[in-house]
């Protein structure tokens, strides 16, 4: 359950063997690359994000749909500045470029990137060619956008069109349909930008000529039937924590394995007040599960003692919970008759949680998450994370379907 498109659930109209289209968000460092893999998703795309660092072969081997250069902090020319194989822009994929994406596209592909002395930061009126691509309609050819540059591109690749521009900015977006690429100077994830998801809409659906086949409706199924195949008669256990992503873990889980599934509540001393009382009270009440409360806290007061660096801390507290969570089991397994070994615990580990741990793709760490990056090597479960290539909205709908009270 570990692969993050190994389940990510697509439209029950397509081929259960068919897995969904795939987007790749290269990451060049920005503050906004997993809202741009979120907002692909509200477009009903599957979208995943991986670094720059990754070899082109890599992506290309991912068999991506369409890629999406994101925004990044540095200036195009600098030394050391991140760059892009001119391979992947030739590779027949279609790509767009956001702010950075867009000028690293424009001067690996021969246009020219300077430093223009009139940088625009926040709300930025663009006039763009009604007829463009990314336009959907004639009336958003002139349009607020949300703008955060002090570089621009000075001169466009041969074959690129320039369909928009700014007073700071006379290249704001350039197009090269028949190579299916595209650039844009703004920012269109971001709020800021009114008709940002129609223009990632029109990239994508126009451009890439990607179907809106994907959706979270047909993530209950295939996740309760892979973990049935993976678990197969063994029983399980899932740390639940009283959150929703635990508790939605659980519910799924609890659909495949039925009462071979045991929640550990560990009370480790730092929870608001009243949440071991929802969590005994409210999801048991809900789904039934059997469920073990550990207390833990002066192991974990002990255990963090006088650690003040956040990431340290992240790192004691992954490690401590597995061990209680082994310890939890030996008991489980002592007071049933077959006595057999539990080998799968249940996280609720969300996709956030992966990328901000540095991810499977290379992604920087900004922070490890206890139960990914603060994982101890010598870890004895099999984990099952139904929910690992999820954003927490996605997590919250699927809560619903599966009957879960809203409180939680």
């Amino acid at each position: 359950m570990s692969d993050l498109r190994e389940d990510p659930g697509h439209s029950s109209d397509s081929s259960a063997a068919q897995p969904p289209a795939l987007v790749l968000v290269v990451d060049f460092g920005a503050q906004y690359a997993q809202l741009i893999a979120r907002r692909v998703r509200e477009a009903h795309v599957y979208s995943e994000i991986v670094s720059h660092t990754m070899p082109v072969d890599e992506i290309l081997a991912r068999k991506p749909a369409a890629v999406i250069l994101s925004g990044g902090p540095k200036s195009v020319y600098a030394p050391g500045a991140p760059s892009i194989d001119r391979r992947l822009l030739e590779a027949g994929v279609p790509i767009l470029g956001i702010c950075y994406g867009f000028q690293v596209m424009a001067r690996t592909l021969g246009g020219e990137v300077a430093r223009t002395g009139e940088s625009e930061n926040g709300r930025t009126a663009v006039s763009i060619s009604p007829d463009a691509v990314l336009v959907s309609a004639p009336a958003l050819a002139n349009q607020d956008v949300w703008m955060s540059h002090g570089d621009g591109v000075v001169d466009a690749p041969a074959g690129f069109r320039v369909i928009a521009s700014t007073p700071g900015a006379p290249i704001a977006a350039f197009e090269n349909p028949q190579r299916r690429l595209f650039g844009v100077q703004w920012h269109p994830e971001v709020r800021h930008t009114r008709h940002g998801q129609d223009l990632l809409e029109r990239f994508l659906h126009v451009g890439a000529g990607i179907e809106p086949t994907w959706t979270t409706s047909g993530i209950i199924e295939r996740t309760i039937k892979s973990i049935e195949e993976t678990v197969g008669a063994s029983p399980v256990i899932a740390g639940l924590s009283g959150g929703v992503d635990s508790a939605v873990a659980a519910a799924l889980v609890q659909r495949a394995v039925g009462d071979r599934l045991t929640c550990v509540f560990v009370d480790h001393g730092l929870l608001r007040e009243g949440e071991a009382e929802q969590v005994e009270e409210d999801f048991v009440e809900a789904t039934g599960v059997k469920l073990k409360v550990v207390d833990a806290r002066e192991r974990f007061l002990q255990a963090l003692g006088t650690e003040t660096d956040p990431e340290q801390k992240r790192l004691v507290i992954g490690e401590l919970f597995i061990r209680v969570f082994e310890e939890a089991a030996d008991e489980i397994i002592a007071a049933q008759p077959h006595r057999e070994k539990i080998e799968f615990l249940v996280q609720g580990t969300l996709y956030p949680d992966v990328v901000e741990s540095g991810g499977g793709s290379g992604t920087d760490v900004i922070k490890s998450h206890h139960n990914v990056g603060g994982l101890p090597d010598d870890i004895e479960f099999e984990l099952i994370e139904p929910l690992r290539s999820l954003f927490k909205d996605e997590v919250r709908a699927i809560g619903l379907d599966l009957g879960l009270p809203e409180d939680i």
